[in-house]
């Protein structure tokens, strides 16, 4: 067996591995055409990646022109520890109002337990006005985890 397929994690490996960690780099192609790389928080839904951002967002801007990204989450400091995901993907950006007010919520559960109640509510409502959700559609995914070595 190649060190590669050694290393490779499973879907469950890389699902339980997406669900430690708290940021995705989301790459998108620029109106140049360079890459448009930036940290994004997320969720993962049934297997895909899930985030929101601005409306008006260069990532936005750049998923709808052209809708290909791919997103790496990583750890570890020394060879020995090394884990990651990469995922080739299409991105759909979701305008709906509700559907994007959920997905807030569900990110506030994720980085900001606790924050409940009507104040709470109220400022995600403002948020998600001026938010978009942006589906990741997985086609590739490429593992690693060096503790298997």
């Amino acid at each position: 067996m190649s060190t590669r397929e050694l290393i490779k994690m499973t879907a469950a490996e890389r699902l339980a591995f997406l669900g430690e960690e708290m940021t995705v780099i989301v790459t998108s192609l620029g109106p140049n055409g360079w890459p448009h790389s930036m940290p994004m928080w997320f969720v993962v839904r049934e297997g895909e990646v899930w985030m929101w951002t601005y409306r008006t967002s260069q990532k936005v801007r750049n998923l709808e022109r052209d809708p290909r990204a791919t997103l790496l989450v990583e750890t570890g400091e020394t060879y020995d520890q090394l884990r990651g995901v990469m995922v080739e993907a299409e991105a759909e950006v979701v305008d709906d109002f509700d559907a994007v007010q959920d997905l807030g919520r569900e990110l506030g559960g994720r980085y900001a337990p606790g924050a409940e109640g009507p104040e709470a509510e109220a400022a995600l409502a403002h948020q998600a006005s001026k938010r978009v959700g942006i589906r990741f559609h997985p086609r590739r995914f490429v593992s690693w985890d060096h503790r298997k070595l």
